[in-house]
């Protein structure tokens, strides 16, 4: 039952009140023989308690002031109200009695009460900062979205190549940001699981290249990425899987494996293909997309290299995460 039924409407309380008084006046009239001497107030002092629970202090008053008296009629001195000294020192003893345990017990409901308001106000407040954040970084997304657009409507009415790729370059990449901020919207936690969103952005970029004799192969033990470290990280391998799509398989098939693991707050992206190599790769160190990686891995805090391997190369991508690491 819940506990406001005996507060609204105010009679319920109070009927709670006449009928504990009776239950208890009832029981310790029954059980009178088996009591001894000097217990006048036994059954009374749990209907006091139970009324102030349940009703409140006016309702824990009038039953405290009719067991009061029931007890002083029937069992304290001779039959009457008795006002013998031993007998107003008996009522003094249960009014101090009574009144502690109104006092407090209608004090500790008071103070449960107004904690309950401010955590419901509390949670009111998250809530409404959480809608307001998502509805921000729908906006930012959608703006995003829309400079990707003007980028690509400039490229195709540029008529220099270099330029015309340039801006498409700049266009896909910036489209991808669009689209991590759409998914952190979309994210209870503001984190997302960074092997979903790598498949996205992976096969987009198979698709744009044209190779589909390309196998990309993606783990990360459901690692999720923050709000901070998503868009970084996913341009990062973005950059990285195009460079080996580009450089990596002239005229011929092969393979990428991209992985992404953590040990405690380390957290480490490999991405590797069985191509050429770095050093027939054609990669100048001062080229975009490596400005653009070094750049973003200075963003995170971490450090990048691409090494070559037995076959093809490996880049990696090493940062301090600012997520709890997942149990497994």
């Amino acid at each position: 039952m819940h506990q406001d039924f005996f507060r609204r409407p105010a009679w319920r309380g109070y009927l709670l009140a006449v009928a504990a008084w009776a239950m208890a006046l009832a029981l310790r009239y029954g059980l009178a023989n088996w009591f001894p001497p000097g217990f006048p107030y036994l059954t009374f002092f749990p209907a006091v308690v139970l009324v102030a629970y349940y009703a409140g202090l006016r309702p824990a008053i009038l039953t405290a002031t009719l067991s009061g008296l029931a007890a002083w009629w029937f069992w304290i001195g001779p039959p009457g109200f008795d006002l013998a000294g031993a007998t107003l020192v008996a009522l003094g003893f249960y009014v101090f009695v009574v009144a502690v345990d109104i006092f407090f017990i209608v004090g500790m409901d008071g103070a449960t009460r107004r904690l309950s308001r401010e955590v419901e106000r509390n949670i009111a407040i998250a809530h409404s900062r959480d809608i307001l954040l998502r509805e921000v970084q729908h906006r930012v997304s959608n703006n995003i979205q829309v400079v990707s657009a003007l980028l690509s409507l400039e490229a195709r009415d540029t008529i220099d190549p270099g330029a015309r790729k340039s801006l498409a370059d700049a266009s896909a990449r910036t489209a991808l940001v669009a689209r991590i901020q759409r998914s952190l919207v979309d994210a209870e936690r503001q984190a997302t699981a960074f092997e979903s969103i790598a498949r996205s952005v992976v096969d987009d970029a198979l698709k744009a290249a044209a190779r589909d004799d390309v196998a990309i192969s993606i783990s990360s033990n459901e690692v999720v990425l923050s709000a901070e470290e998503a868009t970084p990280v996913v341009l990062i391998m973005l950059e990285c899987v195009n460079n080996a799509l580009e450089h990596a398989f002239p005229q011929r098939s092969g393979r990428i494996t991209i992985s992404l693991s953590e040990d405690g707050a380390l957290r480490t992206l490999l991405i590797a293909d069985d191509g050429v190599g770095v050093s027939e790769q054609g990669e100048q160190p001062a080229g975009l997309g490596v400005r653009i990686i070094t750049a973003l891995a200075r963003q995170l805090g971490g450090q990048w290299s691409l090494n070559s391997t037995e076959p093809g190369a490996c880049a990696c991508l090493t940062w301090s995460s600012t997520v709890a690491p997942h149990q497994t």
